[in-house]
């Protein structure tokens, strides 16, 4: 291994020799803890030091880092204090998430670190989003998130790079390139010769160092660091290295040929610049003995912090508290009387034009939304009003720029994101279910998000473009979800979600848009958050429903000639109780309907809880109705016979009638 110190000062080589050290010795103490079930899991990050410290210590302290597994030393070289981190790796309450996630898996703002979760690649959205920031803050930075060589296989990472390329982001994309995604080698991962050759399809510049030698990595990321700032544009840094140890201490190393021990053994980071600092007389034994002796001391003052703590105590109002960042709605009224006669689709383009307007650090992301205003003209007339830097057009890619609103939030910003049909979600669900919804509740980091997803069937669009599947997020607790079926409360509930520092699931129902028209305030104004509207008051029974059945309640309970309360919910989560029980205790009869396929859908959840929560009101079953548990049929009369309007039909006479 040839070393070159170049012009740096033999204090910056000590300093870079002392972080390289720092990482192994805290390692080596964790392998003991392990055996001796002081902590549950390890991954070893020993032989790969130089790429997590040489990065590190290249970037300005203000500038975001998104580690790995096997990134300690980024950690370290962050100064984060180490009886924190041992809290956090044995599950402490005074931990980076009060002991609700492991190892690597937090971030913390103070030492600008951005920390993964299980799923490999999400985090280079994130890195995506965060230097959209500081471009659009006009500040000279870069941000580098780390990935491995298993990773790249992943569709986050062509993604991520690819929007970074054609964004021009300062992303620095380190791949660290230790052979084997943890049992499978490179030779069954991709078959380029090399990772800096995947760069070319991107059109951006990649480098390969030697990720073993510490002064290597230093100089090509400080270098790259530099001209980034300048210029910026995103790299693909290719850092060969290899783990000496298994992919974590359970799964070992039997897979990986002995003689690559052997090969890389001798090209140990720690080893091979220990004895470069010897020789130029940079170090001295006694130098060394007296660098180890600090970095032991402060390691087991630490654990003695740490030790005596106790196991975090359950505390369920906390624990269903963190799942959200606090927040307490203050409900805006119009500041006129002033109204205009807007469609369901111009109350939503209102809307996003007046949150623009209040909030100068949002951003609207989405496929064809600048010039062309979105599939669906919503944003029409945007580019124009608010520029493209913060009305931009994205590449097909749902998971990097979901994950790109969490990086802009992470980074001071408000992000909407447009789904151009809700069905294609799916491409973007990871980073919703498991980053937007999780983040706060790991490590205090609110996701200010609003997905918007026109949504539904009733335009003979078929399978894939006429899904309700807002059930799909119902389950999951982090988000709020928003369903509006009148442009009053479309505008006034899209402007309450961007208030909100919280993830938004904020559902739009197509066959309404150009459909439904009301006299609306032209002001600015939100509707509360989580609170139902009783649409109309009657003695019969009750139906409880949201979007399009909304509108299928009032028509039917007018042909038929019901006396109903129609109790639309408009916010799904958190839905209200409250108001729904006040229904039940009226009519003691009630419909819960929805347009989404029966099975698993909400309305069997609340159902179920006005079975548990109001059975001495009830003076007939609780009945339910939803569409066909198939797919969306495309020709229009398999489509209605999918709905489930001649149903509810069917029920609401047959509950009249109990």
């Amino acid at each position: 291994m040839q070393f070159d110190r170049l012009h740096y000062s033999d204090q910056i080589l000590t300093d870079l020799y002392t972080a390289l050290v720092k990482p192994r010795m805290i390692e080596e103490k964790m392998l003991v803890l392990l055996r001796q079930g002081k902590i549950t899991k390890w991954f070893s990050g020993i032989g790969q030091e130089a790429i997590s410290v040489g990065s590190a210590f290249a970037l300005q302290e203000d500038e975001y880092i998104l580690p790995m597994h096997r990134n300690l030393g980024v950690f370290t070289v962050r100064n984060m204090p180490f009886d924190k981190l041992f809290a956090q790796w044995q599950g402490k309450k005074s931990g980076y998430t009060k002991g609700r996630d492991r190892s690597f898996h937090f971030g913390t703002q103070a030492h600008h670190v951005v920390g993964m979760i299980s799923h490999l690649g999400p985090q280079m959205g994130l890195a995506d989003g965060i230097a959209l920031a500081h471009l659009l803050k006009k500040e000279k930075k870069t941000t580098l998130v780390f990935t491995g060589d298993g990773a790249t296989s992943e569709g986050d990472f062509h993604e991520s790079v690819n929007v970074a390329a054609v964004w021009d982001l300062p992303v620095i994309f380190v791949i660290e390139n230790n052979g084997y995604g943890l049992s499978t080698p490179s030779s069954e991962q991709f078959r380029c010769k090399q990772m800096i050759d995947k760069a070319i399809g991107y059109g951006i510049d990649a480098i390969q160092i030697d990720g073993n030698n510490v002064l290597e990595v230093y100089h090509a990321i400080k270098e790259v660091a530099e001209k980034m700032r300048e210029n910026p544009k995103p790299i693909l840094v290719e850092a060969m290295t290899f783990r000496m140890r298994g992919h974590e201490e359970a799964s070992g190393t039997k897979y990986v040929p002995k003689e690559l021990f052997e090969e890389w053994g001798k090209k140990d980071p720690i080893v091979n610049y220990e004895n470069y600092l010897n020789e130029i007389g940079v170090l001295s034994e006694e130098k060394i003995a007296e660098i180890r002796g600090k970095i032991k001391q402060e390691i087991e003052e630490g654990l003695e912090i740490v030790f005596p703590q106790p196991d975090p105590t359950p505390d369920t109002d906390e624990e269903l508290a963190d799942m959200y960042a606090p927040y307490s709605q203050s409900v805006v009224n119009p500041s006129s009387d002033k109204k205009s006669n807007k469609r369901f689709i111009n109350a939503i383009s209102d809307g996003l034009s007046l949150a623009l307007e209040k909030h100068p650090n949002l951003v609207l992301m989405g496929q064809d939304i600048a010039e062309y205003g979105g599939a669906f003209k919503v944003t029409e007339g945007f580019v124009e009003k608010f520029g493209k830097e913060r009305v931009r057009n994205t590449p097909l890619c749902e998971s990097a720029i979901v994950g790109a609103g969490l990086g802009l939030s992470i980074n001071g910003y408000k992000a909407m994101v447009e789904m151009q049909f809700a069905d294609f979600v799916t491409c973007g669900f990871n980073q919703i279910v498991n980053n937007l919804a999780k983040v706060h509740y790991r490590w205090g980091q609110n996701a200010d998000v609003v997905v918007r997803m026109p949504t539904g069937a009733g335009v003979a669009a078929g399978p894939f473009h006429s899904q309700s599947n807002e059930a799909w997020f119902f389950h999951t607790a982090g988000l709020k979800i928003v369903y509006p079926s009148n442009p009053y409360d479309a505008k006034g509930l899209l402007l309450a979600a961007f208030e909100d520092p919280n993830p938004y699931i904020f559902f739009e129902h197509k066959a309404l848009y150009r459909s439904l028209a009301d006299d609306i305030p032209d002001d600015y104004y939100t509707v509360e958050i989580g609170k139902a509207r009783l649409v109309t008051e009657g003695s019969d029974l009750s139906i409880v429903t949201y979007g399009m059945g909304v509108h299928w309640a009032k028509q039917l309970t007018e042909e038929l000639g019901i006396s109903a309360d129609i109790l639309d919910l408009r916010t799904l989560l958190p839905w209200d109780r409250e108001a729904v029980m006040q229904t039940v205790k009226k009519t003691g009869k009630v419909l819960v309907c929805h347009e989404d396929c029966l099975t698993g859908g909400i309305g069997g959840e609340i159902a179920a809880w006005i079975s548990e929560h109001c059975f001495e009101l009830l003076d007939a079953p609780v009945m339910r109705e939803g569409s066909l548990d198939t797919a969306v049929p495309f020709a229009p009369n398999l489509e209605n016979n999918f709905l489930p309007k001649q149903r509810i039909k069917e029920k609401l006479v047959q509950l009249a009638e109990y």
